[in-house]
């Protein structure tokens, strides 16, 4: 198998939160790669740091220390604007509670982050419908996020999440939220959008059924970082 070159490198990365006047500690020291085309699972008991990690690495949140690079752009050094514009093209994320917005359709949360971009209304309408066929959702786009059960809600934020076909897929406790049948769906859904269209993802999850699913686990315990389990 040829070797994948690393699309995210991390570089002693370190983060605190003041709390008070107390700086407390989240990440110390964290250093490694994630192969491009890899499906990684983050884990780790609560407070461990993992969700921190996944936001720096989306931009979301600053390193105090260390860089952070994605497909050769070093995030660590963006302004926030430009880093709000590398996001919106860089980034799709799933989080637990799908995150969708109420009085939109599946369609119109779908076709959200197209918004940001210079396409034309005929082509966010293309990228939209091929998300939804993705998820398996074309016969819902007319839905209302209330009119769908949990499972199809998540695979709404999925389909959100592809549709500017990004260089990252983050997904935080994506199943953490779903009974057990609508979980295996979303995970059997990652699964193919790693092995047959090379998405990358990057998954912080308490649940090993879920982490069973990714190629590669990393665990972190009080902010530090191992590659098995404690």
């Amino acid at each position: 198998m040829e070797n994948k070159h690393a699309i995210v490198e991390i570089q002693h990365v370190s983060k605190s939160y003041r709390r008070g006047s107390q700086i407390v500690p989240v990440l110390e020291d964290i250093t490694f790669d994630i192969s491009e085309g890899e499906f990684l699972a983050l884990m780790g008991p609560s407070g461990s740091g993992k969700s921190t990690l996944l936001n720096l690495i989306a931009g979301i949140d600053k390193v105090d220390g260390g860089t952070i690079t994605v497909g050769g752009v070093d995030i660590t050094n963006l302004s926030e604007t430009d880093l709000a514009r590398w996001r919106s093209v860089n980034v799709g994320f799933i989080f637990q509670f799908y995150n969708l917005i109420p009085v939109l359709t599946a369609f119109e949360n779908v076709e959200l982050p197209l918004l940001l971009t210079d396409l034309s209304r005929r082509q966010r309408r293309e990228h939209v419908e091929v998300a939804l066929s993705v998820v398996n959702l074309s016969d819902r786009t007319d839905h209302y996020p209330g009119q769908l059960s949990g499972g199809q809600q998540q695979r709404v934020a999925i389909a959100r999440a592809i549709v500017t076909d990004p260089t990252l897929l983050v997904a935080d406790e994506p199943t953490g939220d779903l009974d057990k049948v609508s979980a295996s769906e979303v995970l059997q859904l990652m699964d193919r959008l790693n092995r047959e269209a090379g998405m990358t993802i990057i998954m912080v999850t308490h649940d090993p059924r879920a982490a069973a699913m990714a190629r590669t686990m990393k665990f972190l315990d009080k902010g530090v970082l191992s590659n098995a389990h404690p």
